[in-house]
C-alpha cells in the first residue's frame, strides 16, 4: 500500500457520507489537530487523502475527503501524518501542471523537488514591512492591454477581481495577461484552475504550450468533476506555491479562475458538515474562508519579493449584489465588470469602463499626468451614456454641437480601447498586439484633444497604437 513511513495506524472509518469521512480514535490523544492529513484506503487500494475538520465527540474525528471516496468501507484503517497537506514547491514546479496535493498530472514524470511546504498557515502576518519614515513604493506592472493600463493599473501586491457572467471571456483575458508578463517582462506565473471545466484545463494547458509561456507558468488545478475538498484547497494550493517563489525574492503573479468556485466549495462543504447556513444560503464562515485566502497574497516588503494576484470571479445570474461577490470585493484593489452588452456589440475586452474601479488609479501611484488622461476619458465616456439615450430618440445631427463632439469622440475612445489578443488569434484571424501604458496614454489624449476628428471611427476599432 502506497503509505508513508511517517504515518501512523490509529483510528478507522466509521462513516462515509459523500466525501465527509468519519474516523474514530480509542483515546482522544490519538485524535489528529484540525486541518492535519489522514490516508485512507478504498477496496481497489487507491489511496484517499482526507483532511480534518472538525471534533465530534467520541473521539471521532470528522474529515473531508480531497479524493473520490467511492468504494471506501466502514472499519477501514486510517493512517494519520500529524502534519498539514504538503505539496512540493521550488523551481522544478515551473511547466508543469499538478492536482491540488501537488502531484502531477501532465503525463510528465514525477516532480523532482527537494523543498516541501504546507498549505495551511495559522499565522498570517498581514503587516506590510516598510522602513520606518519611508514612504511604500508602489510599482506598476504594465499589462499591455490598453484599457487595464489606462483605468485599471496593476500594482505589485495588488488584488484585482475580474467580474462577468458564463462567456464574457475572463478565462481569455487572464491568458493573455498571463502572455504578455511572461513574454514581455519575463515575469513567472503561477495559475490556480478553481472548479473550472476540465476542457477550458485542457485549453489552457495546450494554449500556453503554443505560445511559449509554459516553461515560466506552474499550474494547479481542482476540477469541475472533483470533490468540494479538492475545489476548495485548489486555490490555497495556488496561493502555497506562490508564497514559495515570493520567499526566493522574486515577484509572481497569481491567477485564479474561478475565485466564486473556491466559496462555493467552502459552501458545499459546510452544508455537508451540517452547519447552518447564513440568511442568503452561504456558509457562516464566508469571510473568514475568504480572508484566510486574500491575506496571504503579500505587498512588497524589505527583502523579498510580492504576490499580485488576477481573480476571475464568475456573477451568478450576472448580479452584482450576490453575497459570495460582494465578499470577494472587499479584498479587492481593482474590480474590472465585464459586461454582456459590450460582447454584442463585439467590443472586446468586453470591460465596463463606468462600473468597474480601481484604487489604483490615484495620482500618487500613477502620476499627474496618466491620472489626467483616465478621469478625462471617464468624464466623456459617462457623458456618452447620457448622450446615447438621447441620440436613440432623436439621432446625433439633431445634438449641439458641442454635444456632437463629445459624442464622437467617446465613440472613438471606445474603439481605440478595443484590441486584437495573442490568446485569441485562432479566433479573430487577427494577430494580436501588445501597446505599451506610453503609447495608450498618447493615443487617448489625441482622441481627447480632437487632433484626430477628422478620422472614421471604424478606423479606431481593434487596433494596437494610433498610429495615423
Amino acid at each position: 500500500m502506497d503509505i508513508d513511513n511517517n504515518a501512523k495506524t490509529t483510528g478507522y472509518v466509521i462513516s462515509v457520507q459523500g466525501p465527509v469521512v468519519d474516523i474514530k480514535f480509542s483515546t482522544s490523544e490519538e485524535v489528529p489537530q484540525i486541518f492535519e492529513k489522514v490516508a485512507i484506503h478504498r477496496v481497489d487500494g487507491k489511496k484517499v487523502i482526507l483532511e480534518v475538520a472538525e471534533h465530534m465527540e467520541g473521539n471521532i474525528a470528522r474529515c473531508i475527503a480531497i479524493d473520490s471516496t467511492i468504494n471506501v468501507r466502514r472499519k477501514t484503517p486510517a493512517y494519520i501524518y500529524r502534519s498539514p497537506i504538503q505539496i512540493p514547491v521550488g523551481e522544478s514546479l515551473y511547466g508543469r501542471l499538478m492536482n491540488v496535493l501537488g502531484e502531477p498530472i501532465d503525463g510528465q514524470g514525477e516532480i523532482k523537488s527537494v523543498e516541501h511546504s504546507p498549505i495551511r498557515k495559522l499565522d498570517v502576518d498581514t503587516k506590510v514591512k516598510v522602513r520606518e519614515g519611508e514612504k511604500r513604493k508602489f510599482e506598476i506592472l504594465e499589462t499591455g492591454i490598453k484599457m487595464i493600463d489606462l483605468l485599471y493599473p496593476l500594482v505589485k501586491g495588488s488584488k484585482t477581481g475580474i467580474l462577468g457572467g458564463a462567456g464574457l471571456g475572463k478565462s481569455v483575458l487572464t491568458l493573455e495577461i498571463i502572455h504578455n508578463i511572461v513574454k514581455e517582462h519575463q515575469g513567472s506565473a503561477v495559475f490556480a484552475g478553481v472548479g473550472e471545466r476540465i476542457r477550458e484545463g485542457n485549453e489552457l494547458y495546450f494554449e500556453l504550450k503554443r505560445l511559449g509561456v509554459l516553461p515560466k507558468t506552474m499550474l494547479v488545478f481542482g476540477q469541475m468533476n472533483e470533490p468540494p475538498g479538492a475545489r476548495f484547497i485548489g486555490a490555497i494550493t495556488g496561493i502555497t506555491i506562490a508564497e514559495s517563489v515570493k520567499k526566493r525574492g522574486q515577484d509572481v503573479l497569481l491567477f485564479v479562475d474561478n475565485i466564486f468556485r473556491f466559496i462555493q466549495a467552502g459552501a458545499e462543504i459546510s452544508t455537508l458538515l451540517g452547519h447552518l447556513p447564513s440568511e442568503t444560503g452561504y456558509q457562516p464562515t464566508l469571510l473568514l474562508e475568504a480572508s484566510e485566502f486574500h491575506e496571504r497574497i503579500k505587498a512588497w516588503e524589505e527583502g523579498g519579493g510580492s504576490i499580485t494576484s488576477v481573480e476571475a470571479v464568475y456573477v451568478p445570474a450576472d448580479d452584482l449584489t450576490d453575497p459570495a461577490v460582494v465578499t470577494i470585493f472587499s479584498f479587492l484593489d481593482s474590480i474590472i465588470v465585464l459586461s454582456r452588452e459590450k460582447v454584442q456589440l463585439g467590443l472586446y475586452p468586453a470591460i465596463d469602463p463606468l462600473l468597474s474601479s480601481s484604487a489604483n488609479l490615484d495620482p500618487d501611484i500613477v502620476g499627474s499626468y496618466h491620472y489626467r488622461i483616465a478621469q478625462e476619458v471617464l468624464r466623456i465616456l459617462q457623458r456618452y451614456e447620457e448622450l446615447k439615450k438621447i441620440v436613440m430618440v432623436i439621432g446625433v445631427e439633431e445634438l449641439s454641437s458641442e454635444d456632437r463632439i463629445i459624442y464622437e469622440r467617446a465613440r472613438k475612445l471606445l474603439f481605440f480601447l478595443t484590441q486584437p489578443f495573442s490568446v485569441a488569434e485562432a479566433y479573430r484571424g487577427r494577430k494580436g498586439e501588445y501597446v505599451s501604458l506610453k503609447e495608450t496614454l498618447e493615443g487617448c489624449e489625441r482622441i481627447i484633444s480632437g487632433d484626430v476628428d477628422r478620422i472614421s471611427e471604424d478606423r479606431f476599432y481593434m487596433i494596437g497604437n494610433l498610429h495615423f
